[in-house]
């Protein structure tokens, strides 16, 4: 499933108000959306235990001063790179020093010109879904943009619109990521890059613990190598979170034994359990210190650096009607169905309406 598949697949289940669900995952964005199906959690945690939390994790898990879920695992935005790829180009060396501390867009495209050989050089999620947000929401804020403009939403702004012409650029202009990402979502990328040798490839940080993604081309994952995402000079550097936190249903019969399992959850041993399995990064402070995980994942000192640039998407009830109708324009723009000044402006024109949004 897809994760709008899953959200409504829940959402469907939780509007029935019986107790068969006690405990449910959503991505950390539907937590407004979800609050009104959601057992507040204050009175079973005490602060010391909230104070475990990385702050990035525990902030998303809040809907009006409320605490109404606990947060599973983080997951950030990302650069993939080929590293047996890389080692072909001429200073290959300083190269790897770039991307380590993000390299700017505009040198990237030095070297897609110079050295891209084919539309493969980079390649993004653009299919109309939830992942198009979050690759959208990283170009713009990589260029110092905001969803916000006067405290108001607002998505048909200069930096709105140039970054939307940027990914559209990526595949017309530039040629370095090829039209079929415009039907991507992170699985089909993945596997297309593989296949097709690119260099360079956005995608998040558990990825290279997807056991499905490791059985296409085990050599070749072997040779991928993680650095922060791209940024436009003269800004920082920046990620954008994802990850799940868990929920009980107010519905539910037995909310104690589903707060102690949710305690269960929130321990060492399985936020590290999680990691060593699945890549999905610990929400525990304390992992980021433990030695012994750090010498067997010496990366997770970077992962530290990521996560301290990380930005959240807006965390607003109606978020699921702004990202069904940003994602849809912005598919549309990918594919020069219509211009990014045209297709922004429809997008904010109709996500301020009342009228009823159907894809």
């Amino acid at each position: 499933f897809t994760t709008n598949e899953r959200k409504e697949l829940i959402a469907r289940s939780l509007r029935s108000r019986n107790s068969r669900i006690d405990i449910f995952a959503v991505d950390q964005i539907w937590v407004p959306r979800f609050a009104k199906w959601a057992e507040p959690l204050d009175k079973y945690f005490m602060q010391r235990d909230l104070s475990k939390f990385l702050p990035q994790a525990l902030s998303t898990c809040y809907y009006q001063d409320d605490l109404l879920g606990i947060p599973l695992y983080l997951d950030i935005s990302v650069l993939y790179y080929r590293d047996d790829l890389i080692k072909a180009i001429p200073g290959f060396e300083n190269i790897r020093d770039e991307l380590h501390q993000s390299i700017a867009w505009e040198r990237l495209l030095e070297y897609g010109q110079k050295y891209g050989k084919s539309k493969t050089f980079y390649l993004f999620q653009g299919d109309n879904y939830e992942g198009l947000i979050c690759n959208y929401m990283e170009i713009l804020g990589s260029m110092g943009g905001t969803f916000f403009q006067d405290n108001e939403l607002k998505v048909n702004t200069e930096k709105g619109r140039q970054s939307a012409r940027f990914m559209h650029d990526l595949i017309e202009k530039y040629k370095l990521s090829p039209p079929e990402v415009t039907d991507f979502i992170e699985r089909e990328s993945y596997i297309y890059a593989l296949q097709n040798d690119a260099p360079f490839l956005r995608g998040w940080s558990s990825y290279l613990k997807d056991l499905d993604i490791q059985d296409q081309n085990p050599e070749k994952v072997k040779q991928l190598r993680m650095a922060f995402l791209p940024h436009f000079s003269g800004y920082p550097r920046m990620t954008v979170f994802g990850g799940w936190n868990l929920m009980i249903s107010k519905y539910s019969d037995k909310k104690w034994e589903s707060f102690e399992f949710l305690r269960y959850i929130q321990s060492e041993e399985v936020q590290k359990i999680l990691f060593e399995t699945s890549g999905y990064l610990p929400v525990l402070k304390s992992c980021y210190t433990d030695t012994t995980m750090l010498q067997a994942y010496p990366y997770l000192g970077y992962i530290k650096e990521m996560i301290a640039c990380g930005v959240h998407r807006p965390a607003l009830i109606n978020y699921t009607k702004i990202s069904d109708i940003l994602s849809f324009y912005l598919n549309k723009i990918l594919k020069s169905e219509i211009s990014a000044a045209e297709g922004l402006q429809e997008a904010d024109e109709t996500i301020k309406s009342d009228k009823l949004f159907l894809r």
